[in-house]
């Protein structure tokens, strides 16, 4: 597997290495020392699955505080799909910051999502499916949120947003309040 370091600390793309035949080709997608040794947590606690019938489709922005702070390795196994991390950490030097990776069936990439990263991808095709695999298991009481369209961000999504949920469109904005104020 090839580990490819993003704008954002702590944050991966994950490329297979094919190994070709006249099948096909093999890949490892997952390998627990290869992450260690890339000072990523290997930890699967749950794996989920996205389907999602039409291209325009929102899901996100979500993340988990501690103590479930989660970390994900998504991969798109069919369709398209764009997919946004905003670093939440207030730590970081990338805090607030975020990026946009495709990712496809084609391509085979996988992005790493550290904790306190808030995760969402718009399907760029029809009938896109996404499988994650996450290092906490699901805790409503510590599940967070950030509206898709917050200006602050200003995340620029390829297409119109044509499907979201109830709870993703009403996620409150974020307000930073200045030094100082009470």
């Amino acid at each position: 597997m090839n580990f490819t370091p993003t704008a954002l600390k702590d944050a991966f793309i994950v490329d297979v290495e094919k190994k070709p035949d006249h099948r096909g080709f093999f890949a490892r997608g997952f390998c627990a020392q290869e992450f260690m040794a890339h000072g990523l947590k290997p930890t699967v606690a749950q794996c989920n699955i996205s389907f999602n019938h039409k291209k325009g489709t929102v899901r996100g922005m979500h993340y988990q505080v501690s103590p479930a702070a989660e970390t994900k390795l998504v991969r798109c196994t069919q369709g398209v799909i764009y997919d946004v991390i905003i670093d939440m950490r207030p730590e970081s030097p990338t805090f607030l910051s975020h990026i946009g990776v495709e990712l496809s069936a084609e391509n085979h990439r996988a992005l790493y999502v550290p904790e306190m990263f808030a995760h969402g991808y718009q399907t760029l095709t029809d009938e896109a499916e996404v499988i994650y695999q996450v290092g906490e298991f699901y805790t409503p009481g510590y599940e967070r949120g950030l509206r898709y369209n917050d200006p602050f961000f200003n995340i620029e999504w390829p297409l119109e947003v044509t499907h979201i949920s109830e709870k993703d469109l009403n996620w409150t904005l974020l307000e930073m309040i200045p030094v100082g104020s009470a």
